[in-house]
């Protein structure tokens, strides 16, 4: 049987009390980082939707003839993605071409995050020389899920690894001319957080978005120039909010901890409740 120490009752209900009032106020500050890391994502969609909307663009406007997007420059055009990208679909994996003479990584929908790809962990398959050229990713490639638990999904490959490939599962998406995947990227932010693929399917759930479906989508494009420099202030102000956000969740963390501390060292009696106070976290 496990030793438990004995405490009068009165001791008890100062324990807590002070427990109570001191996780409260953890829990409202926890609460408030909480916050802010959301209007923090909030602050961010806007950013992006006004920029491909063109929202700050100086100049006549004219309607994109798009219900989730508005209007647009009066000088952008509003084109289908197949017009000014190829999208084509990986290649199919099955048992026997995990193995092979020409074993080569490639990229599946678990890789493909949000503006990320995560390479940490890689699957092998087979691609032998003469599918090398057609499944082979260059840097500057737009991929996006297809299916699995977030389609529409996407990020663009920079290249970290010189010979990659990618499966079925995945749209890869690349410039037939002078056009930014980047930008085309940004879009399907918009898109997908305005929900526009899953009202065409009529869907709460959209289980695929597939190449017939992929490819006609309309969206706004800015001259090149336009959307290089669109571009660039995206990722910057993505780069600072990637530093507000772990800070606050550093916050998060250490307020956690507090927390767990200040319990318990309250139940094993580590310090006199009737003296002690929790207050050591600025607000």
């Amino acid at each position: 049987m496990l030793p438990f120490p004995r405490v009068s009752l009165e001791e008890q209900r100062r324990i807590a009390d002070f427990l109570d009032a001191e996780t409260t106020r953890i829990d409202k500050l926890s609460a408030l980082r909480e916050r802010q890391l959301d209007i923090l994502e909030e602050k961010a969609m806007r950013r992006v939707y006004d920029t491909v909307r063109g929202t700050g663009v100086v100049g006549a406007r004219r309607p994109s003839g798009l219900s989730w997007l508005g209007s647009v420059p009066v000088h952008w055009r509003v084109a289908a993605v197949s017009h000014y990208f190829e999208v084509e679909l990986g290649k199919m994996l099955n048992q026997e071409r995990a193995r092979g003479d020409h074993l080569r990584p490639y990229l599946r929908v678990a890789n493909v995050q949000w503006g990320v790809v995560d390479t940490t962990e890689l699957a092998m398959m087979d691609f032998p020389p003469e599918e090398q050229k057609r499944y082979r990713l260059q840097p500057g490639d737009l991929l996006v899920n297809e299916g699995g638990s977030w389609p529409g999904r996407a990020a663009v490959w920079s290249g970290e690894i010189e010979e990659i490939y990618y499966q079925k599962a995945l749209h890869r998406i690349r410039p037939r001319g002078m056009e930014s995947t980047w930008w085309l990227y940004f879009c399907l932010v918009a898109a997908e957080r305005m929900k526009v693929f899953q009202v065409q399917g009529n869907s709460s759930t959209m289980t695929h978005l597939t190449r017939e479906q992929l490819r006609p989508q309309r969206f706004p494009f800015p001259d090149l120039a336009e959307q290089e420099q669109a571009v660039e202030r995206l990722k910057d102000a993505e780069a600072k909010d990637r530093q507000i956000r772990r800070v606050l969740s550093r916050q998060q963390a250490t307020l956690a901890e507090r927390r767990q501390a200040l319990i318990t060292a309250a139940v094993t009696g580590e310090f006199d409740v009737s003296t002690a106070s929790g207050r050591g976290i600025e607000e």
